[in-house]
């Protein structure tokens, strides 16, 4: 029994649009649950678009023993990569072999439980190679001989957050971007049943305050779920979270072929350099406890200067700060634990559950890898809570545009014959973007419109407004697509302009 047909009671408020939210809207609306969804900024706008954009069992886990979470990763991994083939597609790593920091048989060992502790049915097995007549070998300095290979994913981070608000969305939740939840309290039992709900007080970006009821909230806020726990509760949570800076440098690209490197830092942490965006690399992350407002973030220059020289350690190419072109820091709300090396405290979440006054459920901790089997589990327990039986579907059902059954390059030739004026690269874009829903939203009956900046038109800024909720330049060109990278600021301010001139008419 749902909370009924008047638009301000709902069967769950969710307060937080990143991953975990994003991930628990969708999954509650789809077992018929009315859902509201509101996040104070846009959706993916901190650290759900600040990752390392991996989908991955944690291969640098397995040194701290931690299979459990490993194990569950791996098994997510594939469920992701089926249900989301468009925004998430196999990688490649190569580990050059660095003997001083860990010796060959250990990582022989976990590069065999990575293969072996879950079912692995899309990607390819580990190996040992001969950097000497590999292809990434020919990046590296002179010396590094022996390596090895494995697989893992890559994900478009922001774009996997909209998606799981679109679907949310088209299961009939409510989503509300740039929207405040200023406090949660508990009301008095309802007229039809002996359940208190919760009344929350929100605020939209004009400042004007509106009340909905729930019969439960998620508090999916990630760095704030602590202190929304407990000024809702007026108590202590039973888990702490361990704020962590995680940084990433972007620099003009390193290597010319489709391998991703993992790299042993010299102070036994990994840093990763990916493929990005075709034209750059992408280096990170940093491990640094953050003690500020998790609103207000940056790299820092140790940071900086700390991922210049993991490089230069192993590639050909040296760099300095001065050859970063961009980069991105985010806040990682670790679940406490009694570690005192950042990095090695875990990336498990817990679930806590408040069943009175009304059931609140906060989320601490977790990694976007494993925010689906997160989502399902929320859901389980906030449907028992409430006494409602549903089932669980998320696992098999696509993400939008994830419906590909002849593949991702058929589709993209698919387009390309649809749209033979458009540049392939453009085209490649969209397919990657927007998967199997590019065939409408670039149809000809629509038309393109005018292209506001290179490989970005009209029709595509109408489609953001109108159905993934971007109100901004930052919002289109950096999380709904990678452009900003591609783009000047007179570029950028164009597009800000179109959508303030014609936004508000969509």
């Amino acid at each position: 029994m749902t909370a009924g047909t008047d638009s301000n009671i709902f069967d769950l408020l969710v307060v937080g649009g990143g991953i975990n939210g994003t991930g628990v809207a969708r999954d509650a609306a789809g077992r018929g649950l009315r859902v509201l969804l509101v996040e104070q900024d846009d959706l993916a706008s901190h650290t759900s678009s600040a990752s390392t954009k991996l989908i991955h069992g944690g291969l640098r886990y397995l040194e701290f023993m931690d299979f459990g979470l490993v194990r569950k990763a791996l098994i997510e991994r594939e469920v992701l990569l089926g249900i989301a083939p468009h925004i998430i597609s196999p990688l490649r790593f190569v580990m050059p072999h660095e003997p001083s920091l860990r010796p060959a048989w250990m990582i022989r060992i976990g590069l065999f439980l990575y293969d072996h502790l879950a079912r692995r049915r899309k990607l390819e097995e580990s190996r040992g190679i001969d950097l000497r007549h590999h292809p990434a070998g020919t990046s590296l300095r002179e010396g590094f001989r022996r390596g090895f290979e494995y697989s893992d994913g890559w994900v478009d981070d922001a774009r996997l957050v909209v998606l799981n608000a679109v679907d949310a969305h088209e299961h009939d939740a409510t989503v509300l971007t740039r929207t405040r939840c200023i406090k949660i309290t508990p009301t008095a039992h309802s007229h039809k049943t002996e359940q208190a709900f919760w009344a929350a007080t929100l605020q939209d970006v004009e400042g004007k305050e509106s009340v909905i009821s729930a019969r439960a909230v998620v508090n999916a806020t990630g760095p704030w779920a602590a202190g929304f726990h407990d000024a809702a509760t007026l108590g202590r949570s039973k888990h702490g979270l361990r704020l962590i800076k995680g940084s990433h440098i972007v620099v003009r690209k390193l290597f010319d072929h489709p391998y991703a490197y993992i790299l042993q830092a010299s102070d036994r942490r990994i840093v990763f350099a990916i493929p990005y965006e075709h034209e750059f690399t992408m280096i990170g992350t940093t491990d640094v406890e953050y003690h500020n407002d998790p609103r207000v973030v940056a790299i820092d220059a140790e940071e900086t200067v700390y991922l210049c020289e993991q490089s230069n350690r192993y590639f050909k190419t040296a760099l300095s700060p001065t050859d970063v072109v961009s980069s991105w820091s985010g806040v990682r709300p670790l679940l406490e634990d009694e570690s005192t090396d950042a990095r090695a405290v875990t990336r498990d979440y817990a679930l806590e559950l408040e069943k009175t006054p009304a059931p609140l459920l906060s989320v601490f901790g977790g990694k976007i890898t494993t925010y689906r089997v997160l989502a399902e589990e929320a859901v389980d327990r906030i449907t028992a809570a409430i006494d409602m039986r549903t089932r669980r579907w998320t696992g098999s059902r696509p993400l939008p545009g994830g419906d590909l059954p002849s593949g991702l390059d058929s589709l993209e030739h698919e387009l390309a014959a649809f749209r033979p004026e458009v540049p392939r690269k453009t085209v490649s874009r969209w397919a990657r973007a927007y998967g199997s829903r590019a065939l409408n939203i670039f149809s000809r009956s629509n038309g393109l419109g005018s292209e506001i900046v290179p490989g970005l038109y009209e029709a595509e800024l109408r489609y953001l407004y109108q159905a993934e909720w971007a109100r901004t330049a930052e919002d289109v060109l950096w999380r709904r697509s990678k452009l900003g990278l591609h783009v000047d600021a007179q570029s950028a301010q164009r597009v800000a302009e179109w959508l303030m001139t014609h936004g508000r008419s969509q």
